[in-house]
């Protein structure tokens, strides 16, 4: 067997999920890329995003307690890097998608992405260079394009993930096996 070595403890999850996260902030649509996402709670649905306390984002989430997830797919791989490179505090990135809004009133969603999610803060917790928002998802919305049996389908929507240090966007690939199913037939040795 080989033998295993230590690297550096600043090492990421593989891969991450690359989600635009829309707030309003100084009263217009601001949106940036996250990858720092994952979901928390089954029911009910609530999901937690890392933001630095830093980024022009944050003060509008804290603002109105309300947030927007975008899922974009990759055709949108430019316009999605450029948000998340680019400051909102020194561009305007308002236009860059065409905002959507479902029911909250300061969550702004992408509405060129496949599966978009009206989030609200149930909670933030302090870290030292981020704020973690833990939010209730208020509702989702996609289009029937996207959708297998009326649930989001990957392939359909194709969204893409990140890898981190290199720093690359990655597609997503084939179906390995079914989960909850594979491990059914498998017998320790």
């Amino acid at each position: 067997m080989n033998e295993k070595i230590r690297i550096s403890n600043n090492a990421f999850i593989y891969p991450m999920p690359v989600v635009i996260v829309g707030a309003d902030v100084d009263g217009k649509p601001n949106y940036m890329t996250a990858a720092w996402i994952t979901r928390v709670n089954y029911n009910p649905p609530m999901l937690s995003v890392a933001v630095g306390r830093t980024h022009h984002t944050t003060p509008g989430i804290r603002e109105h307690g309300e947030f927007g997830i975008s899922i974009p797919g990759e055709a949108l791989v430019a316009a999605t890097d450029y948000v998340g490179i680019v400051s909102g505090a020194k561009a305007d990135k308002s236009g860059v998608f065409e905002t959507f809004r479902g029911g909250l009133a300061h969550a702004p969603m992408a509405r060129e992405c496949p599966l978009t999610m009206e989030c609200r803060v149930t909670q933030t917790v302090e870290l030292a260079n981020d704020a973690l928002f833990i939010a209730d998802i208020v509702a989702a919305y996609s289009e029937d394009k996207y959708l297998t049996g009326g649930a989001p389908d990957v392939l359909k929507m194709k969204p893409f993930v990140l890898t981190m240090p290199d720093n690359h966007y990655w597609g997503i690939g084939a179906q390995l096996a079914d989960a909850w199913s594979a491990g059914k037939e498998y017998k320790p040795s």
